[in-house]
């Protein structure tokens, strides 16, 4: 095994060495297989199986590290180069441009250029570009980049204040109705059956919500979710557009399947109409987006809307060594919910490494500073700072690191800044380029350069760049970087494409930007456990694992607390060789140590013991073909546990009787006079905060209520329907009327 930053030896032409790799560490400008069959060569067996698959509905559960998207492009590159699918017919779908820009690479790399890769919004826009004239006529409303400052006109048109933070919330609670297509007037009743967390008055978010898409008609523009919105219209509307668009397209892969929300979902059987060439990858146990309105349960599902699918495992770990794998697994061991009981255990093909290191600091800058020093260590043993990973819960965790890894002199990225192909620098470096190519020969500044590294060097000198970068951090050093880049870049191409000239690499640059295929950066990247989903690093240090941060404070629910687990399992995944872990005992030098590392170490890191057990995963590898249309034939979906009458013991189904904890014909013992004195209570809240009836309390909550008659917060918490923002609000008062007591009205019974 190559120490940790130098280069790997070449790979075998098979599987069974264990070198299969993700395409993100195959040669940077490989040549396209000379046939069908070579596009097949590398592949493990599982990854094979998904490459053959080529008709009727496929599903891959892909574990991190396993090469799914190898497997899809290959699988796509296969199906064109043998013949058997038309490039123009397919489109590959993912969630991220820079995901879809990396596909479009490889397929490219592949030899199966002209196959659509794209995001759900950028295909759904482009239709909705090319159909708007016939399906709605006149001009298309503007696509705006970013939905605040609607909102923030929306919520003053209502004079409803709102800070930055309510406002970016807000804005999130609105994007969230969108995507899982809830109208304004169903707002309140539709967060609450989720079970989010409003951060204003949900009346008060309906009403900014209604206002807001007023606004938008007013003035003639659209946001992201209407892109799809008009776009599922015009399709379920005008089934001659259908058509058209189904016969356009007539294979589908969609990556990151588990992300899908209910609308991308509805999208993509409009897309399919009544066929079932579809392929879609993902793994249940990297859903991290709940809150973005993604579920998936459309992935985990697959096999029962489609009882005759291929369903392939992916579990060969090529990413990590044993010892990330280990705790990787380890974290999903201790796991509960339905996406742990259909997760995978990862098989480690790497060569051993270094067990994990976990680090207790007494106070967050010490931790900082522990990392950039231990990151100076790296980088002087001869690992590249772009080699190098610090993920953190939040973006605000950021700037300690920053400025410990500025005070260490060691070179940074922030991951989410402005993309490579935007930077100012690199726009300039670009017509320089271009300038160049055009007419280099003229350019004494060029008489010297003898090749095309040396040419680019050139160039990028009259733009800042130099043979040694700047001292210190900051803007003048994050330039040079960029430029530094491109310098890279060129000597790579130029190592892969003998003869090539500076024309040619301003080609690669335009390809590249088009599909915002950025060059590698040299520095430590610093990024949010979110951000840094489908990248991976040699060195990753995952920081703040403490209580409080992960999971963070607000993850009340079992559903949410299992969805920070996650997260922190696709953060130990993007390690795949050195893994740090740390937490600081207080947040400032000199605090009380009132922290305790997260539970989710419980039982992994040394001196622990594990609060959870758990049977082993049933997720070992392979391919199990689809079963029959029979309805008996399909597997079964996990139950969860029923809820039960509390006075028959009947199973309940009905929502309004699971509230009530009793069937509706079982004897009630409600107290009516307390029941009615809560209805007249429930009227004056509503009243005094501009909502219906319901957004307090429902009927079915308050007649719990009358029956159960709490007498403390904790009795009157367990009652379905009174959530901890309602009990905040609500509860003194509840109990007091339960305790017969009178209360004066004033503004939220006060």
């Amino acid at each position: 095994m190559p120490a940790c930053g130098q280069p790997a030896q070449p790979s075998p032409a098979t599987w069974q060495h264990g070198h299969v790799t993700p395409a993100t560490h195959s040669t940077l400008f490989p040549q396209a297989p000379d046939t069908a069959d070579a596009v097949l060569d590398g592949l493990d067996p599982e990854q094979r199986e998904v490459a053959t698959a080529l008709h009727g509905p496929v599903c891959v559960l892909a574990g991190a590290g396993t090469g799914k998207t190898r497997a899809i492009t290959h699988r796509i590159a296969y199906g064109v180069r043998a013949g058997i699918l038309q490039p123009s017919s397919v489109l590959a779908v993912t969630f991220t441009n820079r995901a879809a820009g990396e596909m479009r690479g490889r397929l490219r790399q592949l030899g199966a250029a002209g196959v659509q890769a794209r995001t759900f919004h950028s295909a759904a826009l482009r239709q909705l570009q090319y159909f708007w004239p016939k399906a709605i006529g006149g001009s298309m409303p503007r696509l705006v980049d970013r939905k605040i400052q609607l909102v923030a006109d929306a919520a003053a048109a209502c004079r409803i204040r709102l800070d930055r933070n309510e406002l970016r919330d807000v804005t999130a609670e609105i994007e969230w109705s969108k995507v899982t297509q809830t109208v304004p007037a169903d707002y309140a009743p539709a967060a609450a059956k989720a079970g989010r967390e409003a951060p204003r008055d949900p009346a008060e978010i309906a009403q900014i919500y209604n206002v807001y898409e007023d606004l938008k008609r007013d003035r003639s523009v659209m946001d992201f979710e209407d892109v799809l919105l008009l776009t599922v219209a015009i399709l379920q509307d005008r089934h001659d557009i259908a058509d058209q668009v189904r016969s356009q397209y007539q294979h589908f892969v969609v990556d990151e399947y588990q992300d899908v929300s209910p609308l991308q979902q509805r999208l993509l059987e409009l897309w399919l109409g009544e066929r079932d060439n579809l392929c879609v990858v993902g793994d249940a146990s990297q859903t991290i987006y709940s809150f973005t309105g993604a579920t998936p349960d459309h992935l985990l599902d697959f096999r029962t809307r489609h009882p005759g699918a291929t369903v392939v495992k992916l579990v060969r770990d090529y990413r990590s060594t044993p010892q990330v794998v280990h705790l990787a697994n380890g974290l999903l061991a201790q796991a509960s919910g339905r996406a742990a009981d259909h997760r995978l255990e990862l098989i480690s093909q790497r060569d051993a490494g270094p067990e994990p290191v976990y680090t207790e600091y007494t106070d967050e800058p010490a931790e900082a500073e522990g990392a950039a020093r231990r990151i100076r260590e790296l980088m002087a043993s001869g690992v590249p700072a772009s080699e190098i990973a610090i993920l953190f819960r939040t973006n605000s965790q950021s700037e300690s690191y920053e400025q410990a890894l500025a005070d260490a002199g060691v070179p940074y990225q922030l991951r989410g800044a402005e993309r490579f192909f935007d930077r100012p620098e690199v726009r300039k470096a670009g017509i320089a380029l271009r300038g160049a190519a055009r007419f280099g020969g003229n350019d004494t500044l060029l008489d010297d350069a003898v090749d095309l590294p040396s040419q680019v060097r050139a160039v990028l000198s009259g733009e800042g760049w130099t043979t040694e970068p700047p001292a210190g951090s900051g803007a003048v050093r994050e330039r040079w970087e960029s430029l530094a880049a491109l310098v890279n870049l060129a000597q790579d191409f130029a190592a892969a494409k003998t003869g090539a000239t500076l024309a040619d690499l301003v080609a690669e640059l335009d390809e590249r930007a088009n599909a915002q295929h950025a060059p590698t950066v040299q520095g430590v990247t610093l990024a949010s456990l979110h951000s840094a989903k489908g990248l991976e690093w040699d060195v990753v240090f995952l920081v703040g694992v403490a209580e409080g941060m992960m999971p963070i404070t607000y993850a009340k629910t079992d559903e949410q607390v299992e969805e920070e687990r996650r997260l922190l399992y696709v953060g130990v995944t993007r390690a795949r060789r050195h893994l740090h872990v740390s937490w600081a005992l207080t947040r400032a030098p000199g605090g009380r140590p009132n922290r305790r590392p997260s539970r989710f170490l419980d039982g992994l890191r040394p001196g622990s013991t594990a609060t959870v057990g758990r049977a082993a995963a049933r997720g070992s590898g392979g391919v199990e073909r689809g079963f029959s249309s029979r309805p008996d034939a399909a597997p079964r979906r996990t139950q969860r546990s029923p809820a039960r009458c509390r006075v028959c013991g009947r199973t309940l189904t009905d929502a309004g009787e699971m509230k009530l904890m009793r069937c509706e014909d079982c004897p009630s013992d409600m107290d009516e006079g307390l029941y009615e004195r809560l209805r007249e209570w429930r009227g004056v809240q509503a009243r005094l905060s501009g909502q219906p009836d319901f957004c307090v309390f429902t009927d079915k909550t308050l007649m719990a209520i009358a029956e159960t008659e709490p007498t403390t917060p904790d009795e009157l918490s367990r009652i379905p329907g009174v959530l901890k923002r309602k009990l905040d609000r609500y509860g003194d008062d509840v109990l007091a009327i339960c305790a017969g007591q009178e209360l004066e009205q004033g503004p939220d019974g006060e």
